[in-house]
């Protein structure tokens, strides 16, 4: 129990004294397995270089791995050898197997190891006898040789991915662009949800067909987001949301066919039709009997990329909304139809007025066309806001433009904060280890943004959940707080991480520096970074000699921004630091200080340092008459 506390599992875990020993040991297993069995990035992809040796070996692994609708798979191949089923490990990964003695995340990730061996054996050796090799790999873990027959197609796909890995030519067919030569084209996608015809790279990569989305694969993967999202909510509160606020991003659509919205679709009680060529025909409507629950209501901010690309996409997603809230159901069964009767009633306004009720229809928001960001990432890194409401103001000031059928930016501020007051959970989800929700600052801009808004406005706690469809036929949805937790284990604070990071020098200091800038921006809008996490960025990269020397040596600017954005956190209250770790915090960045004054020698001029100003619309005149109007446009005094 001590050793749990000291690791800081027992927030993840839900440690209480009455707990049994071995709920704990199971819980413990869960949350463990959910970080040894995440692929880590060693270093980033250098243009023009291929991976080698036993980055190979992992870069092959991490393609196979992913193996949704295949019956046919070297994890699965390894398990049934094993005497396991693979799905059965996933269900529950904090289980102990009865024969192994180890739990079933232990199991994945000894698979994962084994998965490995095997693709080492066939780049290594030319006699193609793998059964051989892998009855030598197992030894005594081997338990139904039956599959054994099975791997020549797996020898066959190694090969074969080894040979176009091979083939990739980007440099050259980069320098054959410049002499105006012809480049091949090749499709695009993530070579880790199962789109391996991108190799070899160096082509002329093209997207996907709109018309086709959402697929039919990803529609199911939606359903079964859905029924977590409600399934989790009414197991916190007794009851299902009533409204799900979702930052819809292209990655959705060009990463894994639709994910994301056909979770909307099956929210609101719609399906999709399709075409015998696989295009999107439109929808129909999921009659109550066999839905069994309220049609749940949906806030959508839309990234600006979604938007611009796939607007056929929004305009059907916004054409099932009205279809949905104009059912003549009860309100109890139809919250889409509830809020916007509330909305009308709110503003005095009559139901059969077609303007009035096209205005409360519209569930689709974005920042003004021509323009890409949430607006509140802006303000977190320039300081400039005092509390919550500053970041609500300008989250609804930003991304208060609608979109829809016939709707292209219209003013909707008043419209994106009564659908803001209802929100019960605000959502978005992981699809790859290849990005997370570290990875650009639009993640807790929109979704940390979304649910600062939403808190603010509504006055009430809103949850705030993340999905995970990474393993797509078991697809999870937990707290962002554990989120942010797995993700900092494992990355931010995994020393293999980091040693691939230090290897890229400066830009490698510079991305460490943007990610804990970003795990200070979740803070900062959603409150669910834990305390011990700021505690040991610091002691990772602030106080060990080892790294601190290398951001001496590469990007001390890095470190000062790391030194900077902590001391900020600290100062707001966003981070109750060890004493201890905070006092070493303020002497080191005083010698960081040290570093950057030398290296720039004789530079006159203002320097910010570790004292933060925090500016907001009153201290800044034209940001300040703008907020001003926005609010009386709305007919209040604050947002």
């Amino acid at each position: 129990m001590d050793l749990i506390r000291k690791t800081n599992l027992d927030k993840e875990i839900r440690l209480t004294d009455e707990m049994p020993f071995s709920e704990v040991a199971k819980r413990a297993h869960e949350a463990l397995s959910l970080t040894r069995n995440t692929q880590i990035q060693d270093g980033m992809h250098i243009f023009g270089e291929l991976a080698l040796g036993d980055r190979r070996i992992d870069f092959i692994n991490s393609i196979l791995r992913y193996d949704a609708g295949e019956e046919i798979s070297l994890r699965k191949i390894i398990c049934g050898l094993m005497g396991l089923d693979i799905h059965d490990l996933l269900m529950d990964q904090g289980a102990v197997n009865p024969h192994f003695q180890k739990s079933h995340g232990e199991l994945l990730e000894e698979v994962d190891l084994l998965s490995k061996s095997v693709i080492k054996e066939v780049l290594g050796t030319e006699d193609g006898n793998l059964k051989k090799r892998c009855k030598e790999i197992l030894k005594e873990r081997l338990r139904d040789e039956s599959h054994l027959n099975k791997l020549d197609l797996i020898y066959d796909r190694i090969i074969d991915l080894n040979s176009r890995i091979e083939a990739s030519e980007e440099t050259e067919a980069l320098l054959h662009g410049f002499d105006g030569g012809y480049i091949p084209a090749g499709p695009s996608g993530l070579i880790t949800r199962g789109r391996d015809d991108v190799l070899p790279t160096g082509r002329n990569f093209y997207s996907l067909d709109p018309e086709r989305v959402p697929t039919r694969a990803a529609y199911k993967v939606g359903e079964r987001l859905a029924n977590a999202i409600i399934e989790k909510h009414e197991k916190e509160e007794g009851k299902a949301p009533e409204n799900v606020a979702i930052y819809w991003m292209c990655s959705d659509i060009m990463w894994s066919d639709g994910e994301g919205m056909a979770q909307i679709m099956y929210l609101l009680g719609v399906r999709p039709t399709w075409l015998s060529n696989g295009h999107v025909r439109g929808f129909e409507i999921i009659p109550l009997e066999e839905l069994g629950r309220p049609r749940i209501d949906v806030t959508i901010r839309v990234s600006g990329i979604t938007r611009d690309s796939f607007p056929n996409c929004t305009d059907l997603i916004d054409e099932a909304v009205q279809a949905v809230a104009s059912l003549d159901e009860p309100v109890e069964m139809n919250f889409v139809r509830k809020h916007a009767l509330m909305q009308i009633d709110s503003n005095g306004e009559d139901v059969s007025d077609k303007v009035s009720w096209r205005n409360a229809t519209l569930r689709i928001f974005s920042s003004k066309p021509g323009t890409y960001m949430p607006g509140v990432n802006l303000a977190v890194y320039a300081s400039a806001w005092k509390d919550e409401a500053d970041l609500a103001d300008i989250f609804v000031y930003w991304n208060g433009y609608a979109y829809g059928k016939g709707v292209f930016g219209q003013e909707s501020q008043q419209q994106l904060i009564h659908s803001l007051k209802t929100v019960d959970v605000t959502f978005n989800k992981v699809v790859t280890d290849e990005y997370d929700l570290f990875g650009c600052c639009c993640y807790f801009g929109t979704h940390g943004g979304m649910t600062a808004a939403a808190r603010n406005l509504s006055g009430r706690e809103v949850r705030t959940y993340y999905g995970d469809t990474r393993e797509p036929e078991h697809v999870e949805v937990r707290d962002l707080a554990d989120e942010v937790r797995r993700v900092v284990r494992t990355k931010l604070l995994n020393p293999k991480w980091i040693e691939g990071m230090k290897r890229h020098g400066y830009k490698g200091a510079g991305d460490i520096s943007m990610r804990v800038g970003r795990v200070y921006g979740w803070e900062a809008t959603t409150q669910e970074v834990d305390d011990w996490i700021f505690d040991d960025i610091t002691r990772t990269f602030v106080l060990n000699e080892e790294n601190r020397k290398f951001f001496e040596e590469n990007n001390p600017w890095a470190l000062e921004e790391i030194g900077r954005r902590l001391l900020e956190a600290e100062s707001r209250g966003l981070w109750a630091a060890d004493p201890e770790v905070f006092e070493q915090l303020k002497e080191h960045y005083l010698e960081i200080e040290g570093w950057i004054e030398d290296r720039m020698g004789d530079v006159q001029g203002d320097f910010q340092g570790g004292s933060i100003d925090i500016l907001t619309s009153e201290d800044v005149g034209n940001w300040g008459e703008i907020m001003k109007e926005v609010k009386a446009k709305l007919g209040r005094q604050g947002v």
